[in-house]
């Protein structure tokens, strides 16, 4: 179910010029895009530094899956 705060920004988008709703959904897609850039950079800092504190898992695909899964099953 939508909420009625979202109905109404769906409503406010509608209430827009075409040229206006294509430079909203321009903008919000470009936002996207920055923001999960800056998740993968955080990520990759992350990994970097588990790396050099000497904490990261290494291993192949098939030994890295089976630590993980062993980590499910406790």
């Amino acid at each position: 179910m939508i909420s009625s705060l979202f109905q109404d920004i769906i409503e406010s988008i509608e209430n827009l010029s075409i040229e206006d709703q294509d430079y909203l959904f321009d903008l919000i897609y470009k936002r996207r895009i920055e923001k999960r850039r800056a998740e993968i950079a955080k990520n990759g800092e992350e990994l970097l530094n588990s790396l050099q504190n000497g904490t990261a898992k290494k291993g192949t695909a098939q030994e890295i899956k089976a630590y993980l899964l062993e980590d499910e099953e406790e």
